[in-house]
């Protein structure tokens, strides 16, 4: 038995000098041949196929590199994981491949902290020298500007406007009705000075928002420009998706350790005054209604006395 627990030791020993490596990429094929080679020159490898599992396995685990793809299904994916595994490993090395050598991507990539990029089709010789020297070197260690996720939607405010308008003007089937951009935006700066404030002084998650005026009148003004509920409920969650890739723009300036709480902040203030502007928009068109019926009664009255 002692010579046994001595050698589970040893080896114990041996597993935990092995650098450990996540490996990221959307193609199995890749993972397998990656995992294989990495393990035969003695890398502990521990695989994802997608962002979601390489951000629950960084949460959980520790790294001393990630290798990742960049350009899984969607563009920003492969620099969503690096932010994460700088926030969370900040000794990691990081490494990037691509299919595509574009400085622009590849500059992207270097913005967002990474120590190499890669471009495909990569020798597999060529890839574990690289990790091996970037772990000689060490990871690399710039400047690191932090900004909350108030000053960064502040300082977007009208690109994410300008960015949601466009999304608005690619939708003429689901959001109808003819405006000028500056009647069809004319909400949006009120509202973001009224969700940066929120994010400044947040209140407990499941209290109540604080009720907008500027919501409810919203909500009127959209019915008498012909929007329907449907249209108003379509705005909003579009409004959503500008304002997360906005978010997503800037992963390299956000402190992961409050990004989940400022997203629920964020989604809960929109449908706080979605809620807000429906209930404004219905009472509007029952007050529109009532007015109808009562017209109509009264010219139904005049016809019958004439």
């Amino acid at each position: 038995m002692p010579n046994l627990e001595a050698s589970i030791a040893v080896l114990q020993r041996e597993s935990s000098s092995r650098p450990r490596i996540l490996l990221v990429d959307d193609d199995q094929s890749v993972l397998d041949t990656l995992t294989q080679v990495l393990e035969l020159h003695d890398f502990e490898v521990s695989s994802a196929p997608n962002v979601h599992q390489a951000l629950a396995l960084i949460a959980t685990q520790t790294f001393d590199v990630l290798v990742s793809d960049l350009h899984m299904p969607e563009q920003g994916d492969g620099l969503t994981v690096v932010s994460a595994m700088r926030h969370s490993s900040p000794n990691a090395v990081t490494v990037i491949f691509s299919a595509y050598p574009e400085m622009k991507r590849a500059a992207e990539a270097i913005l967002n902290q990474a120590d190499e990029v890669v471009i495909k089709p990569l020798g597999l010789e060529n890839l574990v020298a690289v990790i091996r020297e970037r772990l000689r070197r060490g990871a690399v260690h710039p400047v690191h500007t932090v900004e909350s996720i108030a000053d960064i939607l502040e300082r977007s405010t009208q690109s994410t406007i300008e960015d949601w308008l466009e999304s608005v003007r690619d939708e003429p089937g689901i959001i109808s009705a003819r405006l000028e951009d500056d009647a069809r935006c004319a909400h949006l700066p009120q509202l973001f000075r009224e969700l940066v404030a929120r994010l400044r002084v947040p209140i407990p998650l499941g209290s109540r928002a604080a009720a907008s005026d500027a919501a409810a009148e919203h909500g009127c003004i959209r019915r008498k420009q012909g929007y329907t509920a449907a249209m108003l409920v379509e705005e909003s969650r579009m409004l959503q998706v500008s304002i997360f890739q906005t978010l997503q723009n800037n992963l390299s300036k956000i402190d992961f350790s409050v990004l989940l709480v400022g997203v629920m902040a964020i989604a809960d203030e929109v449908d706080s005054q979605l809620a807000q502007q429906m209930a404004s928009f219905i009472a509007e068109s029952e007050t529109e209604d009532e007015a109808i019926a009562a017209w109509n009664d009264s010219h139904a009255k005049r016809q019958h006395v004439a």
